[in-house]
């Protein structure tokens, strides 16, 4: 019954509520939704909670001003949360041609709830297809569709200044609605808290509890505790007692779930390193924990005769360290000792070098003898049990050295005694026999016998040939200190040192000398001679002779033979070979003479030859050769020019000669020249050559030539000469056609320079006497050559009326007279008609006969000319009219 109440009072108060509130807003044409979501449980505690409420205007606004308009009134514009409240929003809110602006905007280029300033996800997005689009540029604001036929509900962005409807909400959650540990979510009709983690409960009041911890054994714990002891956010710190360390993680964290984040950790305790007792010792520990751990105690104790250096205790201390490193156990040491002169020592040592237990015995050098005890100990107290002993040395025989000898000794310990070694050395010129040394044994006895020292003996010599030798010898013979003299016989001379002495290492200072025989010069057989020498001992030696014998052509003049004395000198000096001579020779004329003197000029065995100078030919033998008996073989030749052939002036010329020896001979030259008129063909001169040849042929004489004449145009030209046509001398006469007159001289002469003496003259046609053109008439004439000359033809006629006296055709002959007289017109009266035209029929024919007439002269005239070549169409004559045929006068 008192539920049922508060339903109604509830219900009720909003009735009330809206009524009131709507009936002053629907004049300001404002529709408002709303929702209104009363929570049991707050009914229940008669505490109204106002729920999530929508609002809404269609009163067109831009973006800005709708948000405005929204935060004035409400909370702001509608923020969307889920697909739930867009179904719901698009059933409740009535069509809006323009549709509604909802909260979100572009920032920064991101789409976003402007009520919460947060980026819309994509999760979150409800576009239109495709949208957005930002078409146009600035469609930074968003409507949604509601109740549209496509894309119903969906979102489309817009430009910010476009006039549309808007959606606004207020907010149905208060500070009170949920703990400080939680969110309070706007629900359609509803809200909820949604707890921070850690958090539980209506209100997410309670925090997650995690189970209570306990120090580990040798351990304390710390915690701190934001919110409740052992909670959600909880920490704990495990901190281990000294001398243990902590194994695990030494803090836990109690989870938003209620489980620590980590199983509490161990405190273990430290260990010091496993000790072990040192050499020669033995140890005793203490171990309150665990063996060698945190505060054990170890004591060392040394065995009998080892003295501890270092602590003998050590404590394990909190850090695993010992306090003391294990001291040592050293043993007793007795005083070093060293073995005595020439002895060595051998020791014993059980423990170390000279300490406790040590024996050390004593043994002597070879040599040596032990006086004392041999061996002694090392006591433990560091004493030794007796005195070293000491080492004397053995003694030798003492000794003197050999004859012609020296002894040196060494003695490293006594005079000649064990370790003494003796060398023996002979004096100069003296060698040991024996060993040179001894040496004093380790019993006392030499190791050898002393040596001898004998002389040293040179080798026996023998006087050289031709030789004596004598000797002193001081010792022995041929010994150390011995010398030698050698002497020469006569003739001969000694070569080396006379002496020689035999010296300490049994050698002769020299090698003995010989004895050469005696040398005169080398002599050679004189020039173009022989020699014959006959030589008792050696070649031009002691005794030699020598004779000389000259060669063919050659007389000796001296001794011919010599002497080689004991001296080495020569008797005679050695004679000489002269040649034999021939007379003096002179060159003949036009020649020269050379001569071949293998000894002196025109002697013996002298060669000349005779060579006849250019142009010259020898007559005789060209050489001759002087005998051994002083003749010459021949007499010499002699020199004759050489002769060319005779020769004579051609034909029209004169030759001039220059004969240096002899008319047309070698040198002659000869020079022609042409008579008047005449030109020279070839080289003017020749010249005799050596060969007796004419270097060149003679040259001709050819008469001059004058141009070639031709036939002048309507003429002729004959012509004779005595050396040629148109040549030198020749005589040309010219003459003319009948009908032309020849204008200048008709002869001409080739003068002697090649020239004709006058020009050639011309052909002229003959003029006749210049007609007259009748009266009361015509004439009509033509010219072929010139003016009224010859074949020049005229045509006559008279005017109508009148008749002409004569023919009406007349020509200019070969003699230049007309053919007729010049006719003239008469008149015509009393003629009958008939008469008249039987008369101009006959003047007609007459004239056409006239005409014909022209016609044969002309082609017989051109033909003519053209045989003449001297007559052409194209001839300026006829260049000059136009019609050359006739021409009006």
């Amino acid at each position: 019954m008192k539920q049922a109440n508060v339903s109604s009072f509830c219900n009720l108060y909003e009735m009330n509520y809206w009524s009131n509130y709507l009936r002053p807003n629907l004049n300001n044409r404002f529709l408002v939704i709303l929702l209104i979501t009363i929570n049991h449980d707050l009914c229940g505690d008669r505490r109204r909670v106002h729920a999530w409420t929508y609002h809404y205007s269609t009163q067109n606004m831009d973006w800005d001003s709708a948000s405005h308009w929204c935060k004035q009134h409400y909370t702001d514009m509608l923020a969307i949360q889920n697909l739930e409240e867009i179904v719901y929003i698009n059933n409740m809110l009535p069509k809006h041609p323009q549709y509604y602006w909802i909260g979100i905007r572009k920032v920064n280029g991101l789409w976003t709830w402007i009520g919460t300033n947060k980026t819309l996800t994509k999760e979150e997005e409800n576009w239109a297809t495709g949208e957005p689009n930002n078409r146009g540029n600035g469609q930074d604001c968003v409507e949604i569709y509601i109740k549209r036929q496509k894309d119903e509900a969906k979102w489309n962005d817009e430009k910010c200044t476009k006039k549309k409807g808007a959606v606004c909400y207020t907010a149905s959650c208060s500070e009170h609605s949920c703990s400080v540990h939680a969110d309070c979510l706007e629900n359609i009709g509803s809200y909820a808290c949604q707890c921070y983690p850690g958090f539980k409960g209506p209100r997410c009041q309670e925090v997650m509890q995690c189970d209570t911890i306990i120090a580990p054994p040798h351990a304390s714990i710390s915690c701190q505790n934001p919110v409740e002891k052992f909670s959600y956010g909880s920490t704990c710190t495990v901190e281990c007692e000294e001398g243990f360390f902590l194994v695990g993680t030494n803090s836990t964290h109690c989870s938003s779930v209620g489980n620590w984040s980590h199983s509490l950790p161990t405190c273990q305790v430290m260990q010091c390193d496993t000790i072990i007792a040192p050499t020669h010792a033995s140890i005793s520990c203490q171990d309150p924990v665990e063996k060698f751990s945190y505060g054990s105690t170890c004591t060392v104790e040394c065995e009998e005769g080892f003295v501890l250096v270092g602590t003998n205790s050590t404590h394990c201390s909190s850090v695993g360290n010992w306090s003391h490193s294990l001291p040592t156990c050293q043993v007793m040491q007795c005083d070093t000792i060293i073995a005595p002169t020439h002895a060595s020592i051998s020791c014993q040592d059980p423990v170390e070098k000279f300490s406790y237990g040590s024996t050390c015995t004593v043994e002597c050098e070879e040599g040596f003898v032990l006086v004392g005890t041999n061996s002694t100990h090392c006591s433990s107290m560091g004493n030794w049990s007796h005195t070293l002993p000491t080492c004397q040395v053995m003694q030798c025989d003492t000794i003197i050295a050999p004859p012609h000898a020296s002894i040196s000794c060494q003695d490293p310990v006594e005079k000649f005694s064990y370790g003494s070694t003796c060398t023996v050395e002979c004096e100069e010129g003296f060698f040991l026999v024996g060993t040179n040394s001894t040496h004093c044994s380790s019993v006392g006895n030499w190791s050898h016998s002393l040596p001898t020292c004998q002389v040293m003996q040179c080798d026996t010599i023998i006087a050289p040939t031709h030789a004596s030798i004598s000797c002193q010898d001081p010792v022995e013979k041929f010994s150390y200190g011995s010398t030698c003299t050698v002497e020469c016989e006569e003739g001969f001379v000694l070569v080396g040192t006379n002496s020689t002495h035999c010296s300490s290492m049994g050698n002769w200072s020299h090698t003995l000398p010989t004895c050469q025989v005696s040398q005169c010069d080398t002599i050679k057989a004189p020039p173009h001679a022989s020699m014959k020498c006959q030589d008792p001992v050696e070649r031009f030696s002691y005794g030699s002779t020598c004779t000389v014998e000259c060669e063919e052509g050659f007389v000796l003049v001296g001794t011919n033979s010599t002497h080689c004395s004991s001296m080495g000198n020569w008797s005679h000096s050695l004679p000489t070979c002269q040649v034999m001579q021939c007379d003096t020779i002179i060159a003949p004329t036009h020649a020269s003479i050379s001569c071949q003197d293998p000894v002196e000029k025109f002697s013996y065995g002298s060669t000349c030859t005779v060579e006849c100078e250019e142009g010259f030919v020898l007559v005789g033998t060209n050489s001759t050769h002087c005998s051994s008996m002083g003749n010459w073989s021949h007499s010499l030749p002699t020199c004759q020019v050489s002769q060319c052939d005779t020769i004579k002036a051609p034909p029209h010329a004169s030759m001039k000669c220059q004969d240096p020896v002899e008319r047309f001979s070698y040198g002659s030259t000869c020079t022609v020249e042409c008579e008047e008129g005449f030109v020279l063909v070839g080289t003017n001169s020749t010249h005799c050559s050596s060969m007796g040849n004419w270097s060149h042929t003679l040259p001709t004489c050819q008469a001059d030539q004058c141009d070639v004449l031709t036939n002048p145009a309507h003429g002729y030209v004959n012509c004779s000469g005595p050396h040629g046509q148109f040549s030198y001398s020749s005589q040309c006469q010219f003459s003319c056609e009948q009908g032309f007159l020849l204008n200048g001289t008709a002869d001409t002469e080739c003068t002697s320079l090649g020239t004709w003496s006058i020009r050639s003259p011309l052909c002229e046609a003959r003029e006749c006497p210049s007609p007259v053109e009748p009266r009361r008439g015509w004439m009509n004439c033509s010219h072929p050559y010139s003016s009224n000359s010859y074949g020049s033809q005229c045509l006559l006629g008279c005017s109508e009326g009148f008749w002409l006296t004569g023919a009406p055709t007349m020509h200019c002959n070969a003699s230049g007279v007309w053919s007729q007289d010049f006719p003239s017109c008469k008149e015509s009266a009393g003629m009958s008609v008939g008469a008249g035209m039987l008369r101009y029929a006959a003047v007609g024919a007459a004239s056409a006969a006239g005409l014909l007439l022209l016609v044969g002269v002309a082609i017989l005239i051109s033909k003519k000319l053209k045989k003449k070549s001297d007559f052409n169409l194209n001839n300026s004559f006829w260049e000059e009219r136009e019609n050359p045929a006739f021409e009006f006068s």
